[in-house]
């Protein structure tokens, strides 16, 4: 099995900015080609990254770009994201499901429409995602689904501080859990990548605790790559894992971890669903 992504097509959601563009900038590095799925084509002051930013720094990186503006809440630009993708590139190998969103309010803090938006992001987006690109990954070369979801663990501890998310994000795991048995005979991996520490993103500078909370986190970089050792594995024995990042490297003796650090001397923040 190649350890390249070189000559494969991926369609990535919320591409545009963390842990989404830095899996597609490795997988360009490679010479694949990527659907940059995000909604931002405007600058925003709390969000970097355009749609138009990442598909030139993709192409910088060696990879080609479809910059495709949809909101994986709607149906119809889901189904016609994955047409463009396949008409342009001619086909799709892997898809990867790291468009979400976050409130992470107590039960009696959440306004139903935050519980709306995290329910049909992150649970009915990654279905939804998943249900369109089927047929073509069929077609593909060693085809992947990697969804950014945690292990499942029924503990009440997980769920207890902010329900409505964890609901969400569970629903995504599902996904693997479902699809996994479902298209193995497809051969089509299924496989859910979650980070062991706090990762440098926009969502966590502005919702977990600003500049202070990033320096005790990782780049996006050791998700990517965690990402691609595991995409550019077998996809017919390598199906209905729960993943851990620093886990993944590990088995690939990689154990010094410190390049990833924002700052090495400060002490890590562990994912709070790991905790």
């Amino acid at each position: 099995m190649s350890a390249s992504l070189e000559g494969k097509t991926l369609f990535i959601t919320g591409a545009t900015r963390g842990i989404g563009l830095a899996i597609a900038l490795r997988a360009a590095r490679d010479g694949a080609s990527v659907a940059i799925i995000g909604k931002t084509e405007e600058p925003h002051p709390k969000l970097p990254g355009t749609l138009a930013t990442a598909a030139a720094e993709i192409e910088e990186a060696g990879g080609r770009a479809l910059p495709v503006k949809c909101d994986v809440q709607e149906e119809d630009q889901v189904r016609e994201a994955i047409e463009r993708t396949v008409s342009e590139f001619g086909g799709i190998d892997i898809l990867v499901n790291n468009a979400s969103a976050i409130s992470l309010t107590p039960t009696a803090k959440t306004e139903m429409k935050r519980w709306d938006l995290m329910s049909r992001v992150n649970g009915r987006g990654t279905f939804m995602c998943s249900k369109y690109a089927v047929p073509h990954l069929e077609k593909g070369k060693n085809p992947h689904i990697l969804n950014l979801s945690p292990p499942l663990n029924m503990d009440p501890v997980w769920f207890a501080p902010h329900l409505a998310y964890t609901i969400s994000k569970y629903s995504m795991s599902m996904c693997t859990l479902g699809m996994s048995l479902e298209l193995k005979e497809k051969g089509i991996a299924v496989n859910s990548l979650w980070p062991e520490t706090g990762i440098a993103t926009a969502a966590v500078k502005n919702i977990l605790g600003g500049d202070e909370m990033i320096r005790r986190c990782r780049t996006p970089d050791i998700v990517a790559d965690a990402a691609h050792l595991i995409l550019t594995a077998d996809s017919k024995s390598t199906t209905g894992n729960f993943f851990i990042d620093t886990a993944v490297l590990a088995e690939h003796g990689i154990s010094d971890l410190s390049p990833y650090a924002i700052d090495p001397q400060a002490e890590l923040l562990r994912d709070f669903f790991l905790a």
